[in-house]
Formats: structure tokens, sequence, C-alpha cells
């Protein structure tokens, strides 16, 4: 593990992230009143949002997972996606719900759900517990957002730097030692 001398200081409470996690699952539930929920958590980061969101979704719910990667440079974002690991089921006639950490440039989920749009799902959308409009170079529409943040470099709640901190039970934001080159 490489990472850089740094601090995590709090971006939003666990107080904060489970309040808004409640109103988001009583929305989800309005919306799609009398129908089955079928949750698509992106890997890894999405897992723990997806787990805490299907908990306060008072509806029958089903869960799939998939892990993509978008390839071209090592610091950017082609926006074209690879599957690592495609989803388990067919979604043809079911009412998807995309389960996101994070949506930041828009890239990557741009083509993803383009993506599974070919595949005949009922409704498909989009619901990510940050979003950082002010990253965002290609147009997507999310359709339930947890927080609307600045960018920084936000870690926990399943976000990661260097594959630790996802395990925090709130929003943090990694603050680097300026002191480090």
């Amino acid at each position: 593990m490489s990472t850089k001398k740094h601090s995590v200081k709090v971006l939003l409470s666990e107080e904060e992230v489970n309040k808004r996690i409640s109103e988001m699952g009583a929305q989800i539930t309005k919306d799609y009143q009398g129908k089955t929920v079928h949750l698509v958590c992106v890997l890894k980061g999405g897992s723990f949002f997806m787990c805490e969101l299907a908990k306060r979704i008072n509806l029958p719910v089903s869960l799939d997972f998939m892990s993509v990667s978008s390839y071209g440079s090592d610091t950017k974002s082609s926006g074209i996606v690879k599957i690592v690991k495609d989803l388990d089921e067919p979604l043809a006639g079911k009412d998807v719900l995309v389960v996101e950490d994070i949506v930041d440039s828009g890239r990557t989920l741009s083509y993803l759900l383009e993506m599974l749009k070919d595949r005949k799902p009922a409704s498909l959308k989009l619901c990510t517990l940050l979003d950082k409009p002010e990253r965002r170079v290609t147009d997507v529409k999310v359709d339930y957002t947890g927080f609307k943040i600045p960018d920084v470099f936000a870690v926990g709640y399943g976000l990661d730097y260097d594959q630790i901190y996802r395990n925090l039970p709130y929003i943090g934001e990694v603050v680097f030692d300026e002191n480090e080159e």
C-alpha cells in the first residue's frame, strides 16, 4: 500500500448518512409501490450503500451485482466499460435501480446505463449516495441522490483510498499532508 501521509476529516456524519438513506428508502418505496425493485449494485463501492438502502425499502427487493472497470490511461476513465463480473439474472421486464456509491465524471455510468437499457428492463433508474456534479463531463440522469458533495476525495461507506476506509460508517474527506511530495 503506497498511501501518502494524510488524515480523514468527517464530511457527513454517520447520523446524517443514516437519516438520508432512510429518506431515500421511503421515497423509493413510494415510487415503486406495488412493484418489486431489482437493485443492481456496481461493485465494490456500492455494496455498503446498497445493503443499507435495501433494508429501508418496504417492498419486495431482489439484488444482483456487477463489477466493471473502465480502461484508458491510468488516471482518466475513457468511459469504455469492461465487464469484470456480469449480472447473474436477466433484466428483461424488471424494474431496475442501479445503485452506485458516487457519480463523478459520468463516463462509465453513461456507458453502463446504455448497455443495461439494451437488456430491456421495464424501467431503469439510477441511485447514488454521493454526487459530484462539478466533475461531470457526460450527462447522466441521477434519479435518487443522497448528497451532492464538492470535488473532494471522499472515503467511507464503500468509498476507498488505496483499498482502505471502505468500512467507515460516515463519509470522510481525505486531506493530504502538504509537506509530502
